[in-house]
């Protein structure tokens, strides 16, 4: 699935007249380079969550023949349902048998999405993550199992665990250049992740709109949520004019 839904806020003034999803870098559009990418993995069906300017992305798609795959509408025309919401709604579009690899559209990456996939194991999601500064961070015990989030900055601290709480609350070491306790480590999410069709049922409870890193980060004590690090991660958000800028250098680099 990718998340192309978005109103590309932080790209104005030109998702005032398209959507994020056809932003261009380096003469492409955000949504091909992913399509692409997906396809290069092997991946054959894309389910595209679609919102903002959505005609114009049913007309690319279109005037490109769905690039010889079979993608998949889920629209959301009539409100944005953020990330959670955007996965429950198009469940029926899923194969209930098989994880499901979730990328954001305006993420650039050298990641192995094939290689990636294949690391699902016996979770009930996986989460690309990798070291870099950032305010937010994911926490997971030594195991790799998600555990928690923390805002370094604020001190906000998101977990099901109260002992996962308490031991952030004394603060955080630096340790070879990571953010780390006793217990725990803090990795930096990639939004790339793979999500088990086994978590429609935990989504019932749930309203239309929610974030699904709030749904991981409260049931991440009912099931296996795993972390796969990669090391030597080169990733850029283009979701943002600074970053834009630079995405064509950045391609450069993963040639």
């Amino acid at each position: 699935m990718i998340f192309a839904a978005g109103l590309g806020t932080r790209l104005k003034p030109l998702t005032d007249h398209m959507p994020k999803a056809l932003v261009r870098v380096g003469d492409e559009p955000l949504l091909k380079r992913v399509i692409h990418q997906l396809q290069c993995a092997g991946i054959e069906r894309i389910v595209i969550n679609v919102h903002h300017f959505s005609q114009m992305i049913l007309d690319y798609l279109k005037e490109n023949n769905n690039f010889g795959l079979d993608i998949r509408i889920s629209d959301e025309s009539d409100g944005l349902l953020e990330t959670g919401g955007g996965i429950k709604k198009a469940a029926p579009l899923f194969d209930k048998g098989q994880p499901i690899l979730i990328h954001n559209v305006d993420i650039l990456s050298n990641v192995n999405l094939a290689r990636f996939y294949d690391l699902h194991s016996d979770a009930a999601a996986s989460l690309l993550v990798s070291w870099r500064k950032t305010k937010r961070y994911l926490v997971f015990n030594n195991d790799m199992r998600l555990v928690g989030w923390i805002n370094i900055e604020t001190g906000e601290v998101k977990s099901p665990f109260d002992e996962v709480k308490e031991e952030l609350k004394h603060g955080l070491d630096t340790v070879n250049s990571q953010l780390s306790t006793a217990n725990y480590k803090l990795f930096a999410f990639s939004g790339i992740h793979s999500f088990s069709p086994s978590l429609f049922s935990l989504m019932e409870s749930y309203p239309k709109r929610f974030p699904i890193m709030d749904f991981y980060l409260q049931n991440c004590d009912k099931v296996k949520i795993q972390g796969v690090v990669k090391e030597n991660l080169r990733l850029m958000d283009v979701g943002k004019q600074e970053t834009l800028a630079e995405a064509e250098d950045f391609l450069k680099t993963l040639v």
